[in-house]
């Protein structure tokens, strides 16, 4: 498996950024990714670790429907989640394994750090720029960060 690594730092209190990427995920990902994810909708499990969550795009975003994605990860003790792709999404653009990995640590009350890993395999005829996984990522929490502040605010 390959991996990329980020960390970035945000402006947002780490029990409301964890409860916003893990326990109420499929409710704040539509809002914050609102021109990709039309829906994030609960097919198994209760939003914990094992839970399948099928992230529906709007048509003709990336060339796919949707996304399945199963948590693989998910310790609240230690601020940790991960999700694994199954379907379509990432999988369906030269990547044959697709995990995007979190872990939260408070930098102050209200600063929060987040370890990125993104863990994957591509096609053989797939040129991967090492890197490039990570961007997607960066939006998500920098749209994220941006939608709690307003919402805190």
């Amino acid at each position: 498996m390959k991996e990329d690594i980020a960390q970035v730092t945000v402006s947002v209190p780490i029990k409301d950024l964890w409860k916003a990427m893990a326990s109420d995920n499929r409710h704040v990902v539509p809002k914050v990714l609102p021109d990709i994810v039309s829906e994030v909708e609960l097919l198994e499990g209760d939003g914990g670790y094992g839970s399948l969550l099928l992230f529906k795009f709007w048509p003709g975003v990336l060339n796919v429907s949707h996304q399945l994605e199963k948590i693989v990860e998910y310790d609240e003790s230690t601020y940790q989640i991960a999700l694994e792709i199954l379907e379509g999404g990432h999988l369906d653009h030269g990547f044959t394994a697709y995990t995007t990995a979190f872990k939260l640590t408070q930098v102050s009350e209200a600063e929060t750090l987040i370890d990125i890993k993104v863990l994957y395999e591509t096609k053989p005829e797939h040129n991967h720029i090492p890197g490039d996984t990570i961007k997607a990522t960066f939006r998500y929490i920098n749209n994220l960060e941006k939608h709690l502040l307003k919402s805190l605010s």
